[in-house]
């Protein structure tokens, strides 16, 4: 399979392209300098002359503070990009895969989200993310994720892995769940659900709510450090506060995955585990 994976550079890129060479595949990672999926002729340019059979668009601003700053630049990547590599896609035959977000919703419901209920996006970069979706067409391939961990990149388990060297206590929310996500084991997922071209909308996470605050237990334990360095606070304290409002339930139930009896993703304590040990390697 030839497969285009714009985003090349970030967390599940690296990982997505990692994989896809693994498998054997002609694989093609772009990142931003290579292609800017804002730009309409850029895209139809480089998905027409590269024909490949898949692309899997990872690149977005997920930058969700500065999303609400600059709401045109947040729809122009997060919206008009699904929309051209749609486009540029159907002229050659091309299975879109798009990954998207738990903050489509708005995080009030009293159970996990399925993927049949109601987006509400609180936030710009929630809204730009469902019309991305939406733009991705219903033929695509929509992964939604959440909390995403890996060795590239920044992310959660990264910045308490620097705190822990600085700190001799922490506070996070306690009022915010969700199942963190390790892209080692997203990435050959998506490369499945991209080979064998389903469409519609997934909720793919390793398994285990927890709160941020349970969370940096876990990676604090993980270090070898004590747990009770870590102390919960609500989001209404936290200082400064966030500019873009996030969703206090961000579970997701990997519904679709599971009915079609597609084996879900492991629990996060594992994966967890092996980045810990990588990064501190």
């Amino acid at each position: 399979m030839r497969v285009l994976i714009t985003g090349a550079a970030g967390q599940l890129g690296v990982d997505l392209v990692v994989e896809c060479e693994r498998r054997g595949d002609d694989v093609i990672g772009l990142d931003r300098a290579g292609l800017d999926i804002a730009d309409r002729s850029a895209v139809l340019g480089t998905v027409t002359t590269l024909r490949p059979d898949v692309i899997v668009n990872t690149a977005a601003w997920t930058a969700v503070d500065a999303c609400e700053g600059d709401p045109d630049r947040a729809f122009r990547v997060n919206a008009l990009g699904p929309r051209w590599m749609r486009e540029a896609a159907a002229q050659v035959g091309a299975h879109l895969v798009q990954i998207s977000t738990d903050y489509v919703f708005d995080g009030t419901l009293d159970r996990p989200y399925r993927e049949w209920d109601r987006p509400n996006p609180t936030s710009v970069y929630g809204a730009s993310k469902l019309a991305g979706e939406r733009e991705a067409g219903p033929d695509a391939t929509i992964v939604r994720t959440s909390w995403v961990c890996g060795a590239n990149g920044n992310n959660m388990v990264k910045t308490i892995l620097r705190l822990v060297e600085e700190q001799s206590s922490l506070s996070f929310v306690d009022d915010q769940r969700g199942c963190p996500t390790f892209t080692a084991d997203l990435a050959p997922l998506v490369r499945r659900l991209a080979l064998e071209r389903r469409s519609g909308v997934h909720h793919v996470t390793n398994q285990g709510d927890v709160s941020w605050y349970e969370f940096v237990r876990e990676i604090v334990a993980e270090t070898g450090r004590d747990p009770s360095m870590v102390h919960p606070i609500s989001t209404d304290d936290l200082e400064p506060p966030r500019p873009a409002p996030r969703p206090a339930n961000s579970v997701l139930d990997n519904a679709a995955l599971r009915l079609a009896d597609v084996p879900l993703l492991r629990h996060h304590q594992g994966p967890l585990r092996e980045l810990v040990a990588h990064l501190l390697s």
